[in-house]
């Protein structure tokens, strides 16, 4: 299986289900998960929203926290460091990306070791696959 950065909105397509979760689900089963160390408290942020807005039921909240601690149990974090937060702190400035994507993206930069050319990245938004392709990751919609 070929390793993958994932970011979190490709895997809350995996904890519940929505919009993406079939090619989420395909993706999947070919790459395994590099995340970002922060990634649970997105996806655990999202699923509660989710919630919130009426989209899944409270069963679902729980499903999606049984797939979430199975997802956990299977892949690798990229842990924070000074060299995550500048790139992260550049990325903000060079993309329209929020704080906590510009974090994933800069992940997967060290993850690469700032190599991304046709490394996969998985991501359900689009502003940070056009991000992580203009910087030459092989960046595929979850």
């Amino acid at each position: 299986m070929d390793l993958a950065f994932w970011d979190s909105s490709s895997l809350v397509r995996l904890c519940v289900r929505q919009n993406g979760s079939s090619a989420a689900e395909v993706l999947n089963a070919r790459y395994a998960k590099t995340v970002w160390w922060g990634s649970p408290v997105e996806i655990q942020s999202a699923i509660a929203r989710l919630l919130c807005m009426g989209q899944i039921t409270p069963n679902g909240r729980v499903q999606g926290q049984v797939a979430l601690d199975r997802l956990r149990r299977g892949w690798r974090e990229i842990e924070p460091s000074d060299a995550i937060r500048d790139k992260a702190e550049t990325f903000t400035g060079r993309f329209p990306l929020t704080a906590a994507d510009a974090l994933q993206l800069s992940a997967a930069w060290v993850w690469c070791t700032g190599k991304p050319r046709n490394r996969p990245f998985i991501s359900g938004d689009i502003r940070l696959i056009d991000a992580a392709r203009e910087l030459g990751f092989k960046a595929m919609e979850a």
